[in-house]
């Protein structure tokens, strides 16, 4: 079938406000007449119903058959009994809601009642969602919050730590000898410098403080450069003869085990990865989001059932200076309309999975919870799952874990660039599934709101790390788990030119969820083009 027949049909529905499944957009095009196969689909359908399913469409189909074999042929606006002398004449391309032809009479007949099957709700859908915010946030700013947060990072990510070494307080170094071994788990206070170029690092436990000094010619002296405040480490060493610091042997993170195996799907399908539209700005790449959406109705894509949206669905209001001089939409909600009309695009029976980034209309702060009920109601007609930032999304028994990525600009900023930069966002992930947290330092770029317990430890190792935000492609494989931040939808704008961010547009990353425990990435993941 050629890739214009289906992209077609899907725009006609789109067009009508209605999504529909794969399957129906291919009988619809392979309909005698298409155009009045859509006609009657539409006229038809349900009361309150927005995708139109494979089994009505059969029905629409059946119907108009008996139609035409008894005599008479079917054309919009006509009842199934109508025949050539009881039929008005119509434009195929007009519909209307009320079931009228395109003269505003009614149809001779009033169509018969046909059945649907609704969208899926949340609990039958195959996708899981863990570690969401929403709904659960209760912080309130004061100093309790921070410290609740701060305790559970220590106490979860300790516990990762814990099995590797022989853990002590830091009271209990206090009162150790001189020259003994020990080991303290704890949480980074502070880094400094010495004078002969040494590392100063002060580890923080429950307990108190204690000192660790790794000294510059030591092969863990490199580790250092990757560590920043506010992270768990292990450390393992000797006390000084004075017992007043501690000479690090090894440095340990939490880290994702050597021996992790991810999971895999037990029949042969695939997830889309895409991540900032920023529809509404001048710069969204709009005629690459026709296309990828065109691509997935075809039989190419027939395998692909999940389209995960990392962040930045729209481009908003006042998120930099001057925004609003490179805006096509200048209301958010127009934008988030926009958008729905977007994703009414995408074959109906993709279930899309949506979070929200920094330009999305909610809390800047992370964890992010998911967009309040008007937005919802926007986009209530594409069926999207909609969640927090960050959130564990579980696929066919994949686990795939989403955040949209705004921690990843400190990282590289912090790192050297041999570990982590923008060209190459897959390193700065896997310096967070290293360090197993999302926003390690606190206090910096990253805004983080303070909870019951912390969001964005990674305590559970993924199978699969989703990111954007950074606008570059990167993909890679760390100790097991597929780390793809998945580029962007928008060309460079004024902004990102005076910053020097050059944006890669216009990839889908396709990952086969049933290949995840092959040896070579390139046996599971296939990127996309559809930029320019």
């Amino acid at each position: 079938m050629p890739l214009e027949t289906p992209a077609r049909i899907a725009s006609a529905l789109a067009e009508r406000g209605f999504n529909a499944d794969r399957a129906a957009i291919t009988l619809l095009a392979d309909a005698t007449d298409p155009e009045v196969a859509i006609h009657r689909a539409v006229e038809t359908v349900p009361s309150g119903t927005t995708k139109i399913t494979t089994d009505h469409v059969e029905r629409v189909l059946d119907t108009s058959q008996t139609a035409t074999e008894s005599g008479g042929r079917t054309r919009p606006g006509d009842s199934p009994s109508s025949g050539p002398t009881g039929a008005t004449e119509s434009n195929p391309s007009v519909s209307t809601a009320s079931g009228e032809n395109s003269t505003g009479q009614g149809a001779s007949t009033a169509p018969p009642p046909v059945t649907s099957t609704s969208p899926p709700t949340q609990s039958e859908s195959s996708v899981e969602i863990t570690g969401d915010i929403t709904g659960d946030s209760t912080g309130s700013g004061e100093y309790a919050d921070f410290l609740s947060v701060f305790r559970d990072r220590y106490e979860r990510l300790s516990k990762q730590l814990r099995g590797r070494v022989t853990h002590r307080p830091t009271d209990a170094l206090d009162a150790m000898p001189g020259g003994s071994d020990g080991a303290l788990v704890g949480m980074v206070a502070e880094i400094d410098s010495t004078r002969g170029g040494h590392w100063r690092i002060e580890l923080e436990d429950t307990n108190g403080t204690y000192p660790i000094l790794v000294l510059k010619d030591r092969d863990i002296a490199s580790a250092v450069e990757e560590l920043l405040t506010d992270e768990v480490i292990a450390v393992e060493g000797t006390i000084s003869d004075d017992g007043e610091i501690m000479f690090a042997d090894a440095i340990h993170f939490p880290d994702v085990p050597r021996t992790f195996s991810p999971s895999t799907a037990d029949r042969e399908v695939s997830a889309a990865l895409v991540s900032d539209l920023h529809v509404g700005s001048q710069e969204f790449a709009a005629e690459a989001w026709e296309r990828f959406a065109d691509w997935l109705h075809t039989d190419e894509a027939d395998h692909v059932e999940y389209l995960l949206i990392g962040g930045d669905a729209v481009e908003g209001i006042g998120v930099y200076p001057d925004q609003d001089e490179e805006l096509s939409i200048v209301d958010v909600y127009d934008q988030y309309e926009r958008f729905a009309e977007l994703l009414k695009r995408v074959p109906g029976d993709i279930e899309v999975v949506l979070i929200p980034g920094n330009h999305d209309a909610v809390r800047l702060a992370e964890p992010q919870p998911a967009f309040r009920e008007e937005l919802l109601d926007i986009l209530d007609a594409t069926d999207p799952r909609i969640v927090g930032n960050p959130a564990r999304v579980t696929v066919e028994g994949v686990s795939i874990l989403m955040y949209h990525g705004v921690s990843l600009d400190e990282i590289i900023a912090e790192l050297p660039d041999d570990r982590a930069n923008y060209d190459d966002p897959q390193k700065a992930m896997a310096q967070l599934l290293r360090k197993r947290h999302l926003a390690p330092q606190f206090g910096g770029h990253t805004r983080i709101a303070p909870e019951e317990r912390d969001y964005m430890v990674i305590e559970e190792v993924p199978d699969v790390f989703h990111t954007g935000h950074v606008h570059k492609l990167g993909y890679g494989s760390y100790h097991g788990v597929l780390t793809i931040n998945s580029a962007c939808w928008q060309h460079q704008t004024s902004f990102q030119e005076s910053v020097n961010i050059d944006p890669e547009v216009g990839y889908a990353p396709i990952v086969r969820l049933d290949r995840l425990d092959a040896t070579d990435v390139g046996e599971y993941l296939t990127i996309r083009t559809f930029g320019e």
